[in-house]
């Protein structure tokens, strides 16, 4: 969906979204689509990318927002049922914007540990069903999409791993980000619930704000304590939400806004999606090796926000 597609429902244009955000397109699922959906094909292109089979996988971890169910069951169980992975444990890992940054330091804790060799880990999410689309202020920002990678133990003499990741939450912040209604905190009341209190909610100068010093403050605390500069870093993979964040982010660290990876332009803000969506683009492109080292950034709704340092 382009941003001109957009101006036919929304007081906007192209230029206006394009010049706040970095966004000309979004994608967006099929009436019949759900989470799960999007997540099993990618699911099976990382296992087969892997090279192992689905029964070979010990824990499948989806990172999603609007779930295929709320609360229950979780959408991982539907991937894991769709994939075939009869030998699995599944959950969901519900930090929004930041859930692959979470979901992949948890999938690395289950490795180190010993309770699982392989953890499919994805992101998906299918915004589209949760907008409000006559609120020009969040319906242009996001889209539907799907990303997975498989974590498992390094062979010796291999360069690629997880190296370190940092977690962190402001709860403070939860009411700047959210979808009011629907849950067990405001019940929704059929022919009282006004439809708008379904859909997200975003107070988007609060988010702004807490996401510049979000990227900043985690690029250079998981830098300090891995005795890392800047510019030993291939590339830092940001959470794609808005090009301004991250312009400022680097102005702030003093370095070249294009030395974060960057696809919102086509895909919009797609949640716990963004990031291995960029990676998977990132590595069809041959933008990187073996062995180079990336920041991946997250920072979203909860407040949440942290960063993988990750061997590629």
């Amino acid at each position: 969906m382009s941003n001109q597609e957009l101006t036919e429902f929304v007081d906007t244009s192209d230029e206006w979204i394009y010049s706040h955000t970095g966004i000309s397109y979004r994608h967006i699922a099929a009436e019949d689509e759900a989470a799960s959906d999007l997540a099993i094909p990618a699911a099976h292109k990382a296992v087969e990318a892997a090279g192992l089979t689905a029964k070979e996988i010990d824990l499948v971890l989806v990172a999603t927002s609007p779930p295929d169910y709320v609360g229950l069951p979780s959408t991982a169980c539907v991937v894991q049922d769709g994939i075939g992975a009869v030998n699995a444990g599944a959950m969901d890992v519900m930090a929004v914007c930041t859930g692959f940054v979470y979901a992949l330091e948890t999938a690395r804790a289950f490795v180190r540990a010993g309770s699982a060799r392989h953890v499919l880990v994805a992101g998906t999410e299918v915004y589209s069903k949760i907008m409000n689309w006559s609120d020009r202020n969040t319906c242009v920002l996001f889209g539907d999409g799907a990303g997975a990678v498989v974590v498992s133990p390094t062979a010796p003499g291999e360069p690629s791993r997880i190296i370190d990741s940092i977690l962190r939450s402001d709860g403070s912040g939860a009411t700047s980000l959210m979808r009011p209604c629907g849950g067990t905190r405001n019940v929704y009341v059929p022919g009282q619930t006004p439809d708008s209190e379904l859909a997200l909610q975003m107070d988007g100068r609060k988010v702004y704000i807490f996401a510049v010093r979000a990227v900043v403050d985690t690029i250079l605390e998981i830098l300090d304590r891995n005795k890392l500069s800047l510019d030993e870093i291939r590339y830092f993979v940001p959470h794609q939400a808005n090009r301004r964040i991250i312009e400022a982010a680097a102005k702030r660290l003093g370095i070249p806004v294009d030395r974060f990876y960057l696809n919102m332009q086509e895909y919009a803000n797609t949640s716990a999606a963004s990031i291995p969506l960029a990676l998977n683009e990132m590595n069809a492109n041959g933008l990187i090796q073996r062995g180079d080292k990336l920041v991946l950034i997250g920072f979203g709704a909860g407040l949440t926000y942290g960063a993988n340092l990750v061997s590629w």
